[in-house]
């Protein structure tokens, strides 16, 4: 009989061990319960609760490492071609700007004359173009949704003023945008590439060039993001046409968006990481003299030019907002990789407490069952 005794309660200290409800203080009080004869012969077939929220934990822990992995990836890829991107930018600059004084200096020798130069006639303004520049691709944090709320804003400023108005769409996040929204006139949808080049350039210049000489927009505005810093980026809304009298790249109240110097960012490793150091550049633009005479007609020299400056510009704005676009990826990359190293941290220090409940629950029960037979 007393055998039978043993052999009971060996039994319920075992099955009590596979029960995850045995893992708190009552097992302690209570270290030996019947056994119950009723119960189902499946029991022992079922998932422990703790079990499963230990394995559902590992597989958080994995999808989260891998996470991490594409974010860190993804910023490196970033951060290689946003230092391309600049140096498109920086390279750029010089020729635009003094593309942009020899076509002022022209003009302004012009104003005696009695020249029609189509480009830089400034008529009563009826109705604007708006060439809204935004990215191609997501995960760059609020870069798309910036520009287009700066275009919003504008569209709202014309519509008070009583202005007509029509958008060309450059980029794939803003034609999504666009499509979507049909009370809103879009002239064109276009694509600016993973690498603007003067062929991408040139398919924005001959719709706006079209636009502004057939008078159907009498002033055409180009919204895109300059690029500041690597934390840093500014919409701008870039007067594109009629030409700026002062020689100088505009908003619309006149003021000069040009940057006179420029940070460049060389990305280094220092103690096993990914670091930046800046250092800063000036633009060089050259200075044309007052009594400088051309040989040609200055209107040839306009025709030529001309086509070559809208060109330029576009060009360059497609180059900022790609550089800023890079940046804004790179910058969201790091947080999110920043975000995934402490989520991972947090979840094994869950899966560690519930992990080592569990073993202290087992052991205490086992040393029950021991005094138990005791």
């Amino acid at each position: 009989m007393a055998c039978t005794n043993l052999t009971t309660m060996w039994v319920s200290s075992k099955l009590s061990i596979s029960d995850s409800s045995s893992l708190s203080f009552r097992s302690i009080l209570n270290p030996l319960p019947l056994p119950n004869h009723n119960s189902s012969p499946s029991r022992s077939s079922s998932v422990s609760p703790i079990q499963s929220s230990l394995r559902e934990l590992r597989d958080r822990i994995d999808s989260v490492k891998n996470t991490q992995k594409i974010t860190e990836a993804m910023k490196l890829v970033a951060a290689a071609k946003v230092r391309r991107a600049q140096e498109a930018v920086v390279n750029g600059r010089p020729f635009s700007e003094t593309l942009v004084e020899v076509l002022y200096n022209i003009n302004e020798q012009l104003q005696t004359d009695d020249i029609d130069v189509p480009l830089t006639k400034i008529r009563p303004v009826k109705k604007v173009a708006l060439v809204v520049v935004t990215g191609d691709r997501g995960l760059c944090g609020g870069f798309n949704n910036f520009i287009i709320k700066k275009a919003e804003a504008r569209i709202k400023e014309l519509q008070g003023l009583g202005l007509d108005y029509t958008v060309i769409s450059v980029g794939k996040k803003g034609n999504s945008y666009f499509l979507r929204r049909p009370y809103i006139p879009v002239d064109k949808y276009l694509e600016a590439g993973t690498l603007p080049t003067a062929k991408e350039a040139q398919a924005v210049a001959d719709d706006v060039f079209s636009l502004f000489i057939s008078e159907e927009v009498d002033k055409v505005e180009l919204l895109y993001t300059k690029f500041v810093s690597l934390v840093k980026s500014e919409p701008v809304i870039h007067t594109l046409l009629p030409l700026s009298p002062k020689g100088e790249i505009c908003d619309i109240n006149g003021n000069c968006v040009d940057a006179a110097e420029d940070e460049l960012f060389r990305l280094t490793t220092k103690e096993g990481k990914l670091t930046v150091e800046r250092e800063t550049f000036r633009t060089p633009t050259a200075d044309f003299s007052p009594i400088l005479q051309f040989e040609q007609d200055p209107v040839q020299i306009l025709d030529a030019l001309l086509p070559l400056y809208l060109n330029s510009q576009i060009l360059r704005a497609l180059q900022e907002s790609l550089a800023s676009e890079l940046a804004a990826r790179m910058s969201a990359m790091s947080s999110a990789s920043d975000n995934a190293s402490d989520l991972k941290k947090s979840l094994s220090m869950v899966y560690n407490r519930k992990r080592q409940a569990k073993i202290t629950g087992e052991i205490l029960e086992i040393v029950a069952g021991a005094n138990a037979q005791a």
